[in-house]
């Protein structure tokens, strides 16, 4: 309710379905209890307001008409806002009312603000309810193709002239969703597709259906009512769609542009007739405010004062410090010490002080609160102290919830490398040591060995034998002695050297017990007894270990922690539990509650009602059969069949199987693959690589860029964190000029020119710490890589169905947690790995980053299963390390074919189901036979694992952590990996029995490596490493490296296309086999090096394609060149 004796002026959006006036607006408005104030009315056409006073207001075009309504409410009456949310009896009248879209007046706002409406790009605005070009043959079958009910309704009319108009104005409804005001304003391509149909032989007669108005008015009406289409304004139109955008909007954190879609589609497929495109955008941004209102009263509704004025304090500044407490919690743990350690467990009980708890907030959606939260890391924090209340305590709440969990990852982040590097320097100090003793454990042993030679010779008494003892005792006694000082047990793990760093863990392991409570399964429970044990010993003065729980100490560990006639010594017990902690950690047997990387994933499994309700459709969409039985005859009969097909080919495969030793000493059948013969390059080939390179333009890589983002637009996909339209002039500059640096690696400051608006260094901070974000890099890629798709030369290069996965290291110089050592890739350093998803049309749909070396097999499948493409491959192709048995299982239950390069074949495991079938020369390879039980009696276990990774549930890449953990498999991993191996045999067989098979791996595994070549040309800047300390730091740099690599592999796709159309032209002859062989990643003609300037020239802004390069014609018959594009099939086999 409004205060006693105050009158708040508010701003309202109306939208009239049929002209009316504002003295029907003021007389709707004092029904509702809104009297007083003065009544204006104002159109809302595209931003622009036009007065139109107390007179009839006229629809300019539009069929709906936005209107504002300013007015003042009366002392004690409700508000529009504090009214439902559509005012229901609004039905009876012409007029809509769609909330408050904000107070007029920044003096009397209250706390509101205005939501974004002018958000849609301009592709948007273009084809919203306009024909944009013909439409494709498809559309045209699907929309404009009539029955026998539309025939016959048709055939009412008079004329030909009438018929076809009346045809064409059904199909425009059921395409566009609206109706023309010039119905006769279509495609050619639809009129004499529709003529064609009535057998109208002159479609031109169209015309003459362009003469009354009043006849296309009639018939739109009549046609309406035929096919029940409903106004917006009914209750079943707009009203409903506002019922749907809200619960959507509510439970997601879509764009208002990806709404605006979402709404459009909704209209379509409920037959509800388009509104103007300015009422429809200002109801998804009405709907948003209020959604967002909503949000924040749920999230304040739950803080008490005392936690409240806690929130408020992250505001201030901490001490004398110049940040305040809010930019000092938000900063992650950066160098693995114990000190380090103890600060990330402060910072965890001081966010957990701060935090609401997660029952809280359980009816609040938790991609709200993480975005949110996001907004609270990235923004400064004197932006979140100018929000309104609600909206600040939110925000602040958000930002708390999601820092307990964030914060606890953090730290055992820093545990697990902390734990790594204490038993690796252990390790190496052990060796060490060892090698310092090595000569007097030498002098030992060859004291003993002299004394004993003599000892075993047959002459000697047993007189001289006690003699020699007695002589020689003291030295027997001090080689003993120094043997078992110096000599190391079978199973020594070089723990000895460990205890010497106690006293650091010391400085961290209380606070660890204290802060971080830990649980587990099963196999981690004996850990998690040990470990309430130690915290119990914590509160003791004097602790005592007679009692410690024994079942955690392993055989290495055993005869340090329980030395012979001694108490069980604490500082090996204690080590002893942080190993196994360390280990039982990343199998996930222990976890923690509310964590992203080291909770159980397992939990995450879709079960109970919720799976028995998805599984019918998991089954159907992954092509696999509820019943076990049935899905394993099906694989038997597949690999059965395959066995027989290679095996009646196998003479003339080229592959041999030779008798060789295996590891148990045993000599079996083992396969010999040869490798494959060099393919080698027709002259057309050459010549044709050769006049293509030099046909392509040359260019700057800022002119590169800026010519992709005004042809495909990427530049839109980066929004503020904040959700917010940012009014900022030339923002697709400013990104495309971030984007650079950050690909270069050479920072903002070559960017900025003075002068620029939109290259200032203060512009080009904002929108690096505001814009470019991981999701945002995400978004844009795709529509580089779907606009790829889309392009002939790409097409003829393949489908998208195939693609391939690999690793490109960086170099980290810095101390920081996102970073692993490996000397191979690394030295003496630590680095990362970029893991980059290539597709057969060159593009790279997916980057990942992951610290240090990774196995591979631990991300592939993420990759396809987390893409925000048009691409759907089908099939994977990696490297060796990328190869399980379980990750052969998962591919099979998700649909996807798994085809890793095998550098050795002959290690590989055959299997078959039939243990009495005879394949021929193939028998000594399957040997080994498929434990069927194991598969059928997990069948439904199976499903729901591949059910979880297809809806997102869980995590695949944490999920595989689990399964695989250490080599000990459960029963769900072991039949998930007896599944994997029917699946590898199966392409195995595949293998051995098409050498095109894999000469198709290797050149798509190749297409990845050369993409390699070009992103390091590249990312030259800093000597190529990699100089970001967090993990968000990183994935933007690298997302950014592979959206200007993908934006590169783009424009030299678009310009061999238009050579090859300009040599088919000239009458040149261009092979269809020649062109499948051509490569997009050559770069000798891109400047990537120099001056960065930003320039476009209009005609290429506006869409066209730059001229291509004159070529002589005696360069044309040259026949030795060196070719400039990169050939993927030219190298090596590894």
């Amino acid at each position: 309710m409004a205060a006693k004796g105050c009158f708040t002026a508010s701003c309202y959006l109306i939208a009239l379905d049929q002209p009316g006036s504002v003295k029907q607006c003021q007389d709707m408005l004092h029904r509702h209890c809104l009297h007083g104030g003065k009544i204006t009315a104002r159109h809302e056409k595209k931003g622009a307001h036009q007065i139109v006073g107390d007179g009839l207001l006229s629809s300019h075009g539009e069929r709906t008409h936005g209107l504002v309504i300013e007015f003042s409410t009366s002392p004690g009456s409700p508000s529009l806002s504090e009214q439902p949310f559509l005012l229901q009896e609004l039905h009876s009248e012409p007029l809509l009312c769609y909330g408050n879209s904000g107070n007029f007046g920044r003096g009397t706002c209250g706390g509101k603000s205005f939501m974004p409406v002018e958000y849609l790009t301009e592709e948007q605005e273009q084809r919203y309810g306009r024909y944009i070009g013909e439409p494709t043959p498809e559309q045209l079958a699907r929309y404009f193709h009539f029955n026998d009910d539309d025939r016959q309704l048709i055939g009412q009319r008079r004329g030909d002239h009438n018929r076809l108009g009346f045809a064409c104005q059904i199909g425009t409804l059921r395409f566009l969703g609206t109706f023309l005001a010039d119905p006769v304003n279509i495609p050619v391509g639809v009129i004499a597709y529709v003529a064609s149909q009535l057998k109208i032989k002159n479609p031109q007669c169209i015309v003459r259906y362009a003469e009354r108005v009043q006849t296309q008015q009639d018939h739109a009406q009549e046609i309406r009512q035929h096919y029940e289409y409903k106004e917006f304004s009914d209750r079943q139109g707009g009203f409903a769609l506002m019922r749907f955008l809200y619960a959507r909007a509510w439970v997601g954190i879509e764009r208002p542009s990806v709404l605006f879609d979402v709404a459009t589609t909704w209209l379509l497929d409920k037959k509800v007739l388009l509104p103007g495109v300015t009422t429809l955008t200002r109801l998804i941004s009405s709907i948003r405010e209020r959604v967002a209102e909503r949000f924040w009263q749920q999230v304040s509704v739950v803080v008490t004062p005392e936690l409240r004025t806690d929130l408020e304090g992250l505001l201030a500044r901490a001490g004398t410090s110049r940040i305040t407490h809010l930019e000092r919690l938000r900063r992650s743990p950066s160098r693995p010490s114990a000190p380090v350690l103890v600060q990330a467990l402060s910072r965890l009980a001081e966010a957990r002080s701060l935090d609401v708890g997660p029952q809280a907030l359980i009816h609040v959606p938790a991609n709200r609160i993480k975005t949110l939260a996001q907004y609270a890391v990235t923004t400064k924090a004197q932006n979140i102290a100018t929000l309104t209340e609600q909206s600040r305590t939110a925000t602040l709440v958000s930002f708390a919830r999601q820092l307990a969990v964030t914060a606890q990852d953090d730290a055992l982040d820093l545990l697990d490398m902390l734990i790594r590097d204490l038993l690796a320097r252990s390790t190496s100090d052990g060796k060490k040591v060892r090698l310092r003793t090595l000569r007097d454990l030498d002098a030992a042993a060859l004291s003993l060995a002299e004394i004993g030679e003599k000892l075993i010779t047959p002459e000697w008494t047993d007189k001289q034998i006690r003699t020699l003892l007695t002589e020689k005792q003291p030295r027997i006694t001090e080689a003993v002695t120094t043997i078992y000082a110096l000599a190391r047990p079978a199973d020594d793990n070089y723990y000895q050297e460990i205890v010497a760093r106690y006293p650091a863990v010391r400085r961290f392991f209380p606070a660890l017990l204290r802060t971080i409570e830990f649980q587990g399964n099963e196999a981690g429970k004996p850990l998690l007894n040990a470990l309430t044990f130690l915290r119990e010993q914590e509160r003791q003065k004097t602790p005592d270990f007679s009692a410690a729980p024994l079942e955690v100490v392993p055989a290495s560990w055993k005869r340090l922690v329980e030395p012979k006639d001694a108490p069980i010594d604490r500082r090996y017990y204690t080590l002893c539990v942080l190993e196994r902690l360390h280990e039982a950690l990343r199998r996930h047997d222990v976890f923690v509650e509310e964590s992203i990387r080291w909770g159980d994933p397992r939990a995450k499994l879709l079960a109970g009602e919720q799976w028995e309700r998805v599984r019918p459709t998991i089954c159907q969409s992954l092509g696999r059969k509820v019943e076990a039985k049935m899905e394993f005859e099906e694989l038997a009969r597949r690999l059965d069949e395959a066995y027989r097909a290679t095996s009646a080919r196998f003479p003339q495969s080229g592959v041999r199987i030779e008798m060789v030793k295996n590891k148990a000493g045993q000599e079996v059948d083992t396969l010999i693959l040869t490798g494959l013969d060099k393919v080698e390059e027709p002259e057309s080939l050459q010549q044709l690589r050769h006049r293509v390179a030099r046909r392509q333009p040359l260019i700057d890589l800022p002119e590169l860029l800026l010519e992709i983002q005004a042809r495909t637009g990427f530049a839109s996909e980066f929004s503020h964190i904040s959700e917010a339209r940012s009014r900022l002039d030339d923002l697709a500059l400013s990104v495309c000029a971030v984007l650079l640096a950050e690909a270069c690696n050479v920072g903002l400051t070559p960017m900025v020119r003075k002068g620029i608006p939109a290259l200032e260094r203060d512009r080009l901070l904002y929108v690096q710490q505001n814009y470019i974000r991981p999701d945002t890099i995400s978004r844009a890629n795709a529509r580089l890589v779907d606009y790829q798709a889309t392009i002939p030369l790409a097409q003829a290069w393949g489908g998208g169905e195939v693609a391939s996965a690999d690793g490109l290291r960086f170099v980290v110089p810095l101390k920081t947690l996102n970073a692993g050592p490996n000397p191979k890739y690394f030295g003496t350093g630590r680095g990362i790995t970029l893991v980059n998803y290539t597709s057969d049309q060159f593009s790279g749909f997916k980057n990942i980053v992951v610290t240090g070396t990774l196995r591979d097999s631990l991300v592939v499948l993420e990759g396809l299963l987390n893409q925000e493409t048009k691409l759907q491959p089908k099939e994977l192709m990696t490297d060796t390390a990328s190869y399980s048995d379980v990750i052969f299982g998962l591919f099979h239950l998700l649909g996807y074919q798994f085809s890793p390069r095998l550098a050795d074949v002959g290690e590989a495991r055959f299997w078959r189901i039939d243990p009495s079938a005879d394949y021929g020369a193939l028998n000594g390879l399957a040997r080994h036979t498929i434990n069927r039980n194991l598969i059928t009696e997990n069948w439904d276990d199976l499903l729901r694992v591949a059910g979880s990774l297809k809806l997102g549930t869980v995590n695949v890449t944490e999920l595989l952590k689990s399964l695989q953990g250490n080599g000990r498999l459960s029963t769900l991993a072991k039949a998930i990996a007896e599944l994997g191996r029917i699946a590898k045999t199966l392409y195995l067989l595949s293998s051995i029995d098409d050498p095109a098979y894999r000469r198709r791996i290797l050149i798509q595994l190749n297409k990845g490596e050369s993409r390699h070549s070009l992103a390091r040309a590249t990312y030259f800047g800093q000597k190529g490493e990699v100089r970001q300390r967090y993990r968000e730091g990183q994935e933007e740099q690298l997302g950014a490296l592979g959206l200007v690599a993908n934006a590169m592999v783009l424009w030299n796709t678009l310009y061999m296309n238009q050579a090859l159309e300009d040599m088919r032209a000239r009458g040149m002859t261009v092979l269809p086999e020649d062109v499948e062989r051509l490569s997009p990643l050559g770069y000798d003609h891109i400047n990537l090096l120099g001056r960065y300037t930003f320039s476009l020239s209009e005609e290429v802004r506006q869409g066209a394609l730059r001229p291509l390069r004159e070529v002589e014609e005696q360069e044309e018959t040259a026949q030795e060149k060196k070719p400039i594009a990169i050939n993927v099939e030219t190298q090596k086999e590894a």
